[in-house]
Formats: C-alpha cells, sequence, structure tokens
C-alpha cells in the first residue's frame, strides 16, 4: 500500500509517498494554485480552430485540500468497471467474464459467477455494471459485454439478473438489449450506462471502430455509436426523441457517438455528461440532450490514426451538429468517469474525474455553467492505464489496466 500526501495552504505538496516515512519525497507547490498554464504542452495534432474560447487547453488547476492515495488492491486482471455498493464494498467486473467483491480496504470478499459468455477479444469482454436502484430489495444488477453471434460476429449486450451474493453466481439472467447489426470487430463497444432520477437506464455503444460501423454513427435504423435509453425490461423509455419516428430506433436517446466509455450524471442538475474517444486528437466531453446529434464522423477535432483527415471535406463544425464541452488533441483516451459528489474535499465537490489511458493519469476537469474553467492531472506518476473512477461516502476509487484498485480520500 502507498499514501501519497499534498499539503496544502500554497506552501509545498508532498507526492508519490510510500507508506514507510524514509522513501517519502516532497516537491514545492507553486504559490498559485488556480489560473495556471494549461496542463498540455505538446503540439497539438492539427491547427484546428475551437469553436469558443475554453474548449481546449483551459487554465490549469492545484487541489490546495490535503488528501491521500492509497493502492489498496494489485491483483486484479483485466478489469473494466468499479461499482461501489451502499455499504461501501464494491463490485469490480473484469473482462474474461466474472465479477469480484472487494471491501473498501482492498479485501477480495467474493468471485460472482454464472454470467453469458463473453467475447473477450480485444476491447471486447465483460465491461460495466450498475445496481438496480431498488437493488437492496431485489438484489438485480445490469451488466454490459460484448456478446457472440453465430456467424462469428460480435455486439454489444445489456443483461440483467439477480446476484446471489452468498453463492458466487448470479441468477435469473435476461438479455434484454443488443446494439445491432453485429459486426466483424473487436473494438469500440461503448458500454458505459447509468440509471436516471426515474429508474430508466442510459446505455453507451460504440461504432465498433471499422468504417462500416463508422458512418453508422448517423444512422438511426442502426444501434451503432448512440446514447440508448431504455427501461428496466430493455423498452424504449418513455419520452424519448424518436419513438414515433419509424425510420428510426425508439430506444436511442442521441447520435453521432464514437466511443463512449465515460457517464454520469451531474450531482446538481442531473444532466447526463458523457466522454468518448476521439481517433488522433478530438477526444471530446459533452453534455448529452435528447435527439442531439454529436457528429461523428462528419465533424471531429480528430484526424485519422494515420495522419489523414476526415471526412469530405473535413469540418469540426457543422449547423445541427452538437459542439463538445471540451476536447482534447493530444488525446486524453478518457474511459470511466464520476463527479464527486460530497464535500470532504471541498473544492472537488461537483468537478468531474476521468480516467485516462493512454495518457495515464486521472483528470480533474472543473465546471461551471456547463463550461470547462479549469484542468488538474492527478496520479502522474503511478504511470497506469486508469480503466474506471467511482465515488462513495467522499472517496473516489479507480481501477486500472494493469490491476490496481486505488482509493483518493481527504487526509
Amino acid at each position: 500500500m502507498k499514501i501519497y500526501n499534498y499539503l496544502s495552504l500554497g506552501l509545498a505538496f508532498a507526492f508519490l509517498v510510500s507508506c514507510n516515512p524514509k522513501n517519502s519525497t516532497a516537491q514545492t507547490q507553486p504559490e498559485e494554485t488556480e489560473n495556471l498554464p494549461p496542463v498540455e504542452t505538446r503540439a497539438a495534432n492539427t491547427d484546428y480552430k475551437s469553436a469558443f474560447e475554453g474548449q481546449t487547453r483551459v487554465a490549469g488547476m492545484k487541489t490546495t485540500t490535503e488528501y491521500q492515495v492509497d493502492k489498496v488492491a494489485t491483483d486484479l486482471k483485466r478489469p473494466w468497471a468499479v461499482v461501489p455498493f451502499s455499504d461501501g464494498r464494491l463490485l469490480i467486473t473484469e473482462k474474461s467474464g466474472h465479477m469480484l467483491i472487494y471491501s473498501a480496504e482492498g479485501e477480495k470478499i467474493k468471485t460472482i459467477e454464472g454470467f453469458p459468455e463473453v467475447d473477450d477479444r480485444g476491447q471486447g469482454g465483460l465491461l460495466d455494471v450498475v445496481f438496480d436502484p431498488d437493488f437492496n430489495t431485489n438484489q438485480m444488477i445490469y451488466w454490459s459485454f460484448s456478446e457472440k453471434q453465430a456467424d462469428g460476429k460480435n455486439l454489444m449486450a445489456v443483461a440483467k439478473g439477480k446476484l446471489n451474493e452468498a453463492a458466487g453466481k448470479v441468477e435469473n439472467v435476461t438479455v434484454i438489449f443488443r446494439a445491432t447489426p453485429a459486426l466483424d470487430s473487436d473494438k469500440h463497444y461503448g458500454s458505459r450506462m447509468i440509471f436516471d432520477k426515474d429508474g430508466h437506464l442510459f446505455v453507451s455503444t460504440g461504432e465498433r471502430s471499422i468504417i462500416e460501423g463508422r458512418v453508422q454513427a448517423q444512422d438511426l435504423k442502426s444501434g451503432l455509436g448512440k446514447i440508448f435509453k431504455i427501461t428496466k425490461e430493455g423498452k424504449p423509455a418513455p419520452g424519448n426523441p424518436f419513438l414515433n419516428n419509424p425510420d428510426a430506433m425508439p430506444e436511442i436517446y442521441a447520435y453521432g457517438i464514437r466511443n463512449a466509455q465515460g457517464m454520469d450524471l451531474h450531482p446538481e442538475t442531473g444532466e447526463l455528461w458523457e466522454t468518448e474517444m476521439g481517433p488522433r486528437g478530438g477526444d471530446e466531453l459533452n453534455l448529452i440532450k435528447a435527439g442531439k446529434d454529436y457528429g461523428w464522423p462528419t465533424i471531429t477535432y480528430g484526424i485519422e490514426y494515420g495522419g489523414q483527415e476526415i471526412g469530405t471535406p473535413p469540418m469540426q463544425q457543422k449547423e445541427g451538429m452538437e459542439q463538445p464541452v471540451y476536447y482534447w488533441d493530444p488525446v486524453l483516451s478518457p474511459s470511466g468517469m464520476a463527479f464527486y459528489k460530497g464535500d470532504a474535499i471541498p473544492e472537488w465537490k461537483n468537478n468531474l474525474f476521468i480516467g485516462g489511458l493512454s495518457s495515464q493519469h486521472i483528470a480533474r476537469i472543473v465546471i461551471e455553467n456547463n463550461k470547462v474553467v479549469g484542468e488538474e492531472r492527478l496520479l502522474v506518476d503511478e504511470k497506469q492505464r486508469f480503466r474506471d473512477i467511482a465515488y462513495v461516502d467522499g472517496k473516489l476509487f479507480a481501477v486500472t489496466d494493469q490491476g490496481n484498485l486505488y482509493r483518493i480520500k481527504a487526509k
């Protein structure tokens, strides 16, 4: 277990502090903790112009409240999601096809089996999990996974079942939704989920990375590159924007999405926020609204991995398509995210924390009036691919592709 201390009041901070004080290090912190230079200093991949001031590379921030980071577990195998029980324990998915229950101190309590077979090649496997809003009485959970099809292709599916913790299994499994069509790809499943205040389930899906799927992000008859809103039974949620459109899937809530691996509801407004991976540059933070088109692949601030521009002609803005609230170039590679909902660390209240994969840090994003006004990088020296982040009771928990579980809390 390692503990990292950040000392407050603008005098000094220490980071990368081991539990053994003999191995601790310290570094002087700048006196000013707001309006620092942008955290990104590398050259962008393009010379594209943003649509408005503050859409990228805003001022840097530095946390002043003392907090600590504990690496509480190191034995996870390809974790994808971490979700807290109401009592503070954690339910963690592993891509190979099972879930684990851990204590907040990093003790493995139980392995949960009984899930449908997953296609865990590439980016696939057992992916996100959420608790039913009435979990304390019905013990139901919902999860997303890459499901094999008879023709060798696969798709993103959502299933539900009853968690029998004592027996270490999930029971009465039912697949309630499939993002068709199936494709021959092992990438871009999307797959984040979250319940809204009315008990309906938001589900994201990617466009599967290949060109055949990419163009379907703009196709309302396709389940690729979308944000869905469904009932607990997998039916279209009441009030969905395309319910009466015969040329659209009625489950669609928003479209034009590349690969959304992060979603959370703002603690005060209840609005849905989403992060999605761009190509080479152009990772996005979006405020998702019903019926809106988020542009992919027609507009983007990124380019192909090989350096070619996207679209003919390449565009970053187009009437009728939503602009990202914020974008990154070079990329953050955003995955799971969580709003900090408490005030144990007061300056973090309502801030957004996003796991960075290739960037290997956690991004703290300060939002005011639906605009990003500050950005900070946390746990940079850990050099981890942060896959998911969860908030519970004043603490943040994060899992990494390398198999670590971190806890961040006030000191």
